[in-house]
């Protein structure tokens, strides 16, 4: 019985550290670069490279739906120069603390210039959405969120760590980097503003 108790505990406190992973980030946002590896990668932290040549954009594909039915796919980036795909879950309270501060950046920037997409990593597709609608409305997060599946746990979930994560696209696609933890709304307004000017 001692023994079983044991492995209990263990799997307790491993859940609870996953659970509670989601902590956020304290001063500068650390944006990992778009990793030095071929075109057909996913993003994840940046590798090393002796190469002083800028490595080949990573594109990734996919495909879902958000909460309204509608079908997106990586064509939603060519609608704006910069994206940020916010993946978060109902659970977490550092991701439902900083989504306010997200649907007022999503409402005071021009959409041609500036877009984000949520991704509930924890809630599939065809699966209840009643929640997530409840947690977006009281948050005012309101822009698109897309529920996840195969296609997006391949292309996008599949390097996510913990949550939140947010990566940064550019109006092509290319991948342009990424931040793992949640930020404040001024922190996220400054890298923002950078990676604009860097387009």
């Amino acid at each position: 019985m001692n023994k079983l108790h044991k492995i209990f505990l263990t799997l307790l406190v491993l859940s609870l550290a996953l659970l509670y992973g989601c902590a956020g980030n304290s001063g500068e946002l650390p944006v990992e670069p778009a990793p030095k590896t071929d075109a057909t990668s996913q993003p994840s932290a940046s590798g090393s490279s002796s190469s002083e040549e800028e490595p080949d954009p990573i594109f990734i594909t996919f495909e879902g739906t958000d909460l309204e039915g509608n079908t997106v796919s990586q064509e939603v980036f060519t609608q704006s120069r910069l994206t940020m795909v916010n993946v978060w879950a109902t659970y977490c309270n550092p991701c439902l603390r900083e989504m306010p501060g997200l649907g007022e950046l999503a409402s005071e920037y021009d959409p041609a210039e500036f877009q984000i997409i949520g991704i509930v990593s924890d809630v599939q597709e065809g699966e209840d959405q009643t929640l997530v609608e409840s947690l977006v409305q009281e948050t005012g997060a309101a822009y698109p969120h897309l529920l996840a599946n195969d296609s997006i746990g391949q292309a996008l979930l599949s390097s996510v760590s913990g949550v939140p994560t947010t990566f940064f696209f550019d109006g092509e696609g290319a991948y342009l980097g990424g931040v793992v933890g949640s930020a404040e709304k001024s922190d996220w307004e400054e890298l923002i503003h950078e990676l604009l000017e860097k387009q």
